[in-house]
């Protein structure tokens, strides 16, 4: 799982403990051993260089010793002070060792009385370096975001005071400054763009272990979905180690130029398993450019969330194999694409002249209009294309957009033991239209306009699925639901078609979820 949560904790829990791992004997694992190769025998000499000696591959450097003398002074350990509510002592999850509140710091357990009091004081560590000679230090959003107090330790182990100047939660990237001047400092690289393979060198603080040097290549490159809170970056992916207090530290080429800032691992342990993700410099420069200029960043923002189109929703609706667009699941109220007239269920094929492929690149593309622009999209409705304009709004700030109900709300749905199952049975549910009784029933809320009820899940599918009394179907095939009547003509319409699914846009209390039903064989209805 992705471990950037974890990187939180260490960087706010301030991790300095390196547990001894095998203090010696033999580690095996499989292949751990050489095993002989088929029709080779006798004694293997490897090739020696021209100069006699044993020469890396071409392209392999001889030593990272060099690079590391030259970028090392640039890299800093961060110290951060922070307030957090959690319990005194507190097991970090896959880790043999604990986090340990500073006894006689923090202003009450949170729950106390019935109040959260202020939390516990908690310390922190991460990683950052030198963009400026006048002081200036990239870090990640996540290591400085809740810091009262930010502590910078420089390579000569001398300790300054630094301030935030600017962060972008959207990247996970943070800009903050010492005072002082002539700092070593590194530059990003933006031109030459690292191929998979290529050899990277990680320098920060594991585990407040200042001064780590760790090497391996890139092992991927445009990670895009590693991340859902940041979704403007297509990651790099690097197997030199990164662990905790790495965060916001730098990823080198072997020139010593930065190519990446150091943001994130898979991992199911909680350490480095060689899959560590690095946001490249060509998203980070230019976002810390502009927050070095005290600019705050912003981004276009539609109102809508959005899905990929994949080979099953196609399947099921009946659209030709090469279709590609961003499938809209739903569309915030009052916000800028429902008064641009989008609706739940349209698939975004073009914004402006470019071609969507998927619903990160159309995040990305809206991202990119500034707030006010206006934005044309060609979206495909009801199987026919048809072209849009809506006028651009501002993207809130991610915490407002993980704390907003995206469309969904509060209600609760029914309780099992007060299910309605009047209605008729259609394509494995029986379904009831949408008035003001089970409106009533089911606290469908008036922001749902049209659509049919879910009484019951009847058949297995159906149940394994999820289906609960007081979801709402809004579409069925490629087409909206106004009456039961239209879900049966588009199960009729599947099974004429030879196919076993039916596609559903369906309303839950969580929020629109586009879902693909296998329907009953022959229509039958299967017992429960």
């Amino acid at each position: 799982m992705l471990k950037r949560k974890e990187f939180i904790l260490g960087a706010t829990a301030g991790l300095t403990i390196a547990a001894a791992a095998t203090a010696g004997g033999v580690i095996s694992w499989p292949g751990a051993h050489a095993e002989p190769v088929s029709g080779m025998s006798g004694r293997l000499v490897p090739s020696a260089g021209a100069a006699g000696l044993f020469a890396p591959p071409q392209g392999a450097p001889l030593s990272f010793a060099d690079i590391f003398q030259q970028v090392a002074p640039a890299v800093v350990q961060i110290d951060v002070k922070t307030r957090v509510n959690r319990p005194r002592t507190m097991q970090i999850p896959g880790l043999p060792f604990q986090f340990q509140v500073p006894q006689g710091q923090g202003q009450g357990q949170p729950g106390e009385d019935g109040a959260e009091g202020e939390g516990e004081t908690a310390m922190g560590a991460g990683s950052g370096f030198f963009i400026s000679a006048d002081g200036y230090i990239v870090t990640n959003n996540h290591v400085v975001a809740d810091a009262e107090e930010i502590t910078v330790i420089l390579s000569d182990e001398r300790e300054l005071t630094a301030r935030l100047v600017g962060r972008d939660e959207a990247t996970d990237l943070a800009v903050i400054k010492v005072d002082g001047g002539d700092f070593p400092f590194v530059s990003f690289e933006e031109q030459a763009q690292p191929r998979v393979g290529d050899w990277v060198i990680a320098v920060g603080n594991p585990f407040g272990l200042g001064g780590t040097a760790t090497a391996g290549i890139v092992s991927a490159s445009a990670r895009g979905s590693v991340d859902a809170s940041t979704p403007y970056t297509d990651y790099l992916q690097i197997d030199a180690a990164i662990n905790r207090g790495n965060s916001g530290g730098p990823t080198f080429d072997i020139y010593g130029r930065v190519i990446g800032v150091n943001s994130a691992i898979y991992s199911p342990t909680g350490g480095s398993v060689g899959i560590g993700f690095a946001i490249p410099a060509g998203v980070a420069k230019p976002i810390t450019d502009r927050l070095m200029r005290g600019e705050t960043i912003e981004r276009g923002y539609l109102g809508v969330e959005i899905g990929n189109l994949t080979r099953e929703y196609r399947e099921t609706m009946g659209l030709p194999a090469d279709t590609k667009g961003a499938f809209i699941n739903n569309v915030t109220p009052g916000g800028p694409a429902e008064r641009g007239g989008l609706q739940a269920g349209d698939i975004v094929t073009r914004l402006g002249d470019e071609t969507i492929d998927s619903s990160t690149e159309l995040t990305r593309l809206v991202g990119q209009a500034r707030p006010g622009d206006t934005i044309r999209l060609q979206v495909l409705r009801d199987g026919r294309s048809q072209t849009l304009t809506v006028r651009s709004g501002t993207r809130p700030s991610e915490a407002t957009l993980r704390g907003g109900d995206n469309g969904s709300d509060d209600e609760g749905q029914t309780p099992r033991g007060e299910q309605n199952q009047a209605g008729e049975t259609v394509a494995g549910l029986t379904l009831a239209p949408l008035n003001a009784a089970t409106r009533e029933r089911y606290a469908v809320p008036a922001t749902v306009q049209s659509g049919v009820v879910v009484t019951e899940a009847v058949s297995a599918s159906a149940r394994g699925i999820g289906f609960q009394p007081g979801f709402v179907i809004l579409r069925a095939g490629n087409s909206p639901v106004n009456s039961v009547a239209d879900v049966r003509a588009a199960e009729a319409a599947a099974r004429a078609a030879n196919r076993t699914n039916i596609f559903l846009l369906v309303r839950t209390p969580a929020g629109n979820r586009p879902v693909v039903l296998e329907l009953p064989r022959d229509g039958a209805t299967p017992p429960k």
